[in-house]
């Protein structure tokens, strides 16, 4: 057997460098490049290892470890799943930096490989700089954080055990129905030992996708439901854009005229202009396609996991019957759905056959009550005359106008997700990147830069919020550092108007969100634009609307990262359109307003699913 003699850092990149897959009929590595950010506990190791193989895996820095991880989560999710990326740190806080992240990969069911470095596994020089001491366990590292963020967990410990961890890692990324984030900590002494390697091992492999049928029975049984059902609606999901079903979607839609609701993460598997496209569905949903859902006799799932802003924490579509087209048993099965467990395109491709020559009763019944929709949509969209301050939907509104149809929309938390899951238009898929598993403040930038990555031939419009910005803002000027710019759009309502919002409407005065409302000695004067161009960007503050759509030409026409800053109204917000959303609120209060918002809140839990 021939072997070749390197360290174990050495032949692990050699061996993720030549793991390959299939896009769009040619065969490119899977890995797009690595992130790093260098510490002791990688720099010697693995850091030796990726400046060798640059020019086949490239390494990119970044400015902080969760930012780097966003962003290569968000390049997962805008590649449909179909690629991923690598992030390495050193041990202590550069690992645990990157849990966070690694929570919201595991949410969101997205690929990334995490390589952190580990404590020395010889433990000759115990206890090494930044690493956490269990009194009762020896073996703990900070490391232990990912094991329950990640679908795949190993720790290296010895060199030859890369030839086993590493395979299950990448069948567990590639797997479409465990997919996740897997993490393969790496112990630092181990990096920098070397083994006599399997020539073979670091041969060229094609890793094939897979496309799972469901079982005969599961989908003879959706069918009957269908065909007797006389409202039947569809409730897509992020796994219809996975599995690149949406052309299969909507030629099943308009065959069968069946209606579609979407959900933040399916948002885009049709277009908002598709005659059976109802709009979003659930707390932050569009009127019309509320009310399909709350009147349907069959809710058919596809591709979701049917989360609480979907289902409005189970209230929307209490009593109907409900099946779930999904590759993963767990989400199948939820909220007491009847299974169809399968390849969303696969399914809903046998659908399309099957249901040949059949077509719902009344197809055409929901287009009145899309239009009221769209009027809603303008004129929540519409500046007011005598408004002082714009609000988040105006700018939004904006915003289209000022973008083409081809632009990438990109956010993540606070108020901004709901306002856009409502009123921003998607014409083809891709357009709409919300991470909205993990409301994750923080990722809006970074994962916009994760998402330039993966289409740099979009344009590609970050819309976050003051909070989220001060938050985590420093791959801002990676983006400028790389040469992949973005546009941001930073609203300034001073403070956390999401959460102060929600608190008012739970019966308690503003207290602790708005800054104004905090206790500071002084009331803060933040210039965004400043700290944006100081990281390297274009910015600039407007002044109402009309400035703002004149700051996005500019911003068009810039060569780099643009930041355009407004302010904004923190307590106005979309009444059209939502639902019912569970955030229990206090059984007893001194405050009336309290125990009139305990009332409405009891009065939604009785609208629940009653899965007895």
């Amino acid at each position: 057997m021939t072997t070749i003699r390197l360290t174990a850092a050495q032949a692990a990149v050699r061996w993720l460098a030549a793991q390959h897959v299939v896009v769009d009929g040619a065969e490119v590595p899977y890995f797009a490049g690595c992130w790093a950010i260098f510490g002791h506990g990688n720099v010697a190791g693995l850091g030796e290892a990726l400046h060798a193989h640059r020019d086949v895996l490239p390494t990119w820095r970044a400015h902080n470890e969760q930012g780097m991880a966003h962003a290569a989560v968000a390049y997962a999710k805008q590649m449909r799943r179909q690629r991923a990326m690598i992030c390495t740190t050193s041990i202590g806080p550069g690992a645990t930096n990157m849990v966070t992240a690694a929570a919201l990969a595991h949410v969101n069911r997205l690929p990334v490989l995490f390589l952190p470095g580990d404590v020395y596994a010889s433990r000759r020089p115990d206890p090494v700089l930044q690493q956490v001491e269990a009194f009762g366990d020896g073996t703990v590292t900070a490391n232990d954080c990912f094991r329950p963020v990640s679908r795949y967990f190993d720790r290296i410990t010895r060199p030859e055990q890369i030839m086993d961890a590493l395979p299950k890692a990448l069948a567990t990324l590639l797997d479409p129905a465990a997919c996740g984030p897997a993490t393969v900590a790496f112990c630092q002494d181990v990096q920098a030992e070397a083994f006599d390697y399997p020539a073979a091992f670091f041969d060229r492999r094609v890793w094939r996708e897979r496309r799972q049928p469901a079982d005969a029975g599961e989908i003879e049984a959706l069918i009957v439901a269908i065909k007797a059902a006389k409202r039947p609606l569809i409730v897509a999901g992020g796994g219809v854009l996975y599995s690149r079903a949406e052309t299969a979607l909507a030629q099943l839609s308009e065959a069968v005229g069946l209606p579609v609701a979407e959900t933040q993460a399916g948002k885009g598997s049709l277009a908002w202009t598709h005659p059976n496209a109802l709009g979003s569905v659930g707390v932050t949903g569009s009127s019309s396609a509320n009310a399909a859902a709350s009147e349907s006799d069959l809710i058919i799932g596809v591709g979701t996991r049917l989360a609480d802003f979907t289902t409005g924490s189970r209230s929307l579509f209490p009593d109907r019957r409900l099946f779930q087209i999904n590759l993963q048993p767990f989400d199948a099965h939820k909220h007491g759905a009847e299974p169809v467990v399968g390849d969303a395109r696969v399914v809903v491709e046998t659908l399309i056959d099957a249901l040949a020559g059949w077509r719902a009763p009344n197809a055409d019944r929901h287009q009145a009550a899309v239009a009221d929709w769209n009027v809603a949509v303008e004129a929540a969209t519409t500046f007011a005359p005598g408004q002082t301050l714009p609000s988040d939907a105006q700018v939004i509104g904006a915003v289209q106008r000022a973008m083409g149809e081809d632009a990438i929309m990109v956010c993540a938390a606070g108020g901004l997700p709901g306002e856009l899951h409502k009123l921003w238009r998607t014409t083809r898929p891709g357009g709409y990147h919300l991470e909205y598993g993990f409301s994750c403040m923080g990722y809006e930038i970074a994962g916009g830069l994760g998402v330039k990555m993966a289409e740099p031939e979009r344009e590609v419009i970050v819309m976050v919020g003051d909070g989220s910005y001060l938050m985590m803002n420093s791959e801002l000027a990676t983006s400028v550092m790389m040469g992949q710019k973005l546009i941001v759009t930073l609203l300034d309502n001073r403070g956390f108007g999401c959460i102060n919002r929600l608190q008012q409407a739970t019966g308690s005065p503003g207290f602790n969100n708005l800054l104004a409302d905090s206790a500071h000695e002084t009331l803060p004067q933040i210039d965004f634009a400043a700290h944006a161009r100081s990281l390297g960007a274009e910015a600039e503050h407007v002044a109402d609307l009309a400035g703002f759509e004149a700051a996005m030409a500019r911003a068009r026409a810039a060569d780099r990262s643009y930041v355009v800053v407004i302010d904004t109204d923190p307590l106005k917000t979309t009444e059209a359109g939502g639902w019912w959303w569970d955030v229990a609120v206090p059984e007893v209060s001194d405050r009336p307003q309290v125990n009139a918002a305990r009332a409405d809140y009891d009065a939604g839990v009785r609208m629940k699913r009653d899965l007895s």
